[in-house]
């Protein structure tokens, strides 16, 4: 068949976009040719890609899944054959598309922006925020690359690197009377209102923490977002249990929060650099990897330091 990779790459930022429009505009390309090369790719397959769906975008269908992990390899393929051929694998250059879970994102992404505009900048980093359901859903349809996210819900067609792990820690008030201890048994928070990070795979794990110490918690309040959840302890509404760090105790509108170890067995948390297994790593890709692994480990030297001071 006369397929070209104009039409694997036109189909490939299609599905991506899950827009014809969309493609065009990445592409630089006129929205008719993006329609007419993933026309003319279904034509010879004689399979339907995507479902039309009028105002509503493009749907994948069972055939385009299973041909966009095919097509989406071969481009990896190429690529990697044209970056051998140019001897130089240090110069890197490109779109990189990286989801990110969104409570891990301000505390990673824009140093990693900076970090590779030093390193490589001809190599662009997109940044999609999503829940562990989000940044599995953008590696299965194309829409990521990468996904620097949770090893939570991940199906198995996703492969991970290990970047970090983090043990959950109580947050309480500066207020509270148990703010200035070292640690804390969960059950001795047991009568107070817990105020819930509410997230998809998130929220079942911060239940089972609680339940599996013997407390049943009261949720007071319940918020997805990781800072909403911190004002709402510091305005001593409740307390809460949280993965992340901050450098430091202020919130939004400069209350504090206290960060108190916890004291029972509690399972730490692991941060993970994701992509499907069926997908060829390229070089770019290797790059974002590389620089994601090395400024954890600079951030865990730094606070490692600011512990032992």
């Amino acid at each position: 068949m006369d397929i070209t990779l104009t039409q694997l790459r036109y189909f490939s930022e299609a599905a991506a976009q899950l827009s014809m429009t969309g493609a065009a505009e990445r592409l630089k390309v006129a929205q008719s040719a993006v329609s007419s090369a993933v026309a003319q790719l279904e034509k010879q397959l004689g399979s339907q890609l995507f479902i039309r769906q009028r105002a509503k975008g493009l749907l994948l269908t069972q055939s385009g899944e299973l041909f966009l992990k095919d097509a989406n390899a071969v481009l990896a393929h190429l690529e990697e054959i044209v970056e051998n051929a140019k001897g130089d694998q240090s110069r890197v250059s490109g779109v990189v598309r990286l989801a990110c879970f969104s409570t891990l994102a301000p505390f990673h992404i824009p140093e990693l922006v900076s970090r590779l505009k030093a390193e490589h900048p001809e190599l662009v980093l997109e940044v999609l925020e999503a829940d562990a359901a989000g940044c599995a859903r953008a590696l299965s349809e194309g829409q990521a690359d990468l996904a620097l996210c949770y090893d939570l819900g991940l199906p198995e067609n996703v492969a991970m690197n290990t970047v970090s792990s983090a043990r959950p820690y109580i947050a309480l008030p500066m207020e509270h009377e148990l703010a200035g201890a070292k640690a804390l048994k969960l059950q001795q928070l047991s009568d107070e209102p817990f105020i819930l990070l509410d997230m998809p795979h998130s929220r079942e794990l911060m239940l089972s923490i609680l339940r599996n110490a013997g407390v049943e918690p009261k949720v007071r309040y319940q918020s997805a977002s990781y800072e909403t959840v911190r004002t709402f302890v510091a305005h001593s509404h409740g307390y809460s249990i949280l993965h992340q760090r901050p450098t430091h105790s202020s919130t939004y509108d400069g209350n504090q929060v206290a960060i108190v170890e916890i004291a029972d067995k509690v399972p730490e948390l692991r941060t993970v650099l994701a992509y499907l297994r069926s997908q060829r790593p390229t070089g770019r890709m290797r790059a974002v990897a590389e620089a994601v692994h090395a400024q954890v480990a600079e951030q865990a030297t730094i606070s490692l330091a600011k512990i032992t001071q």
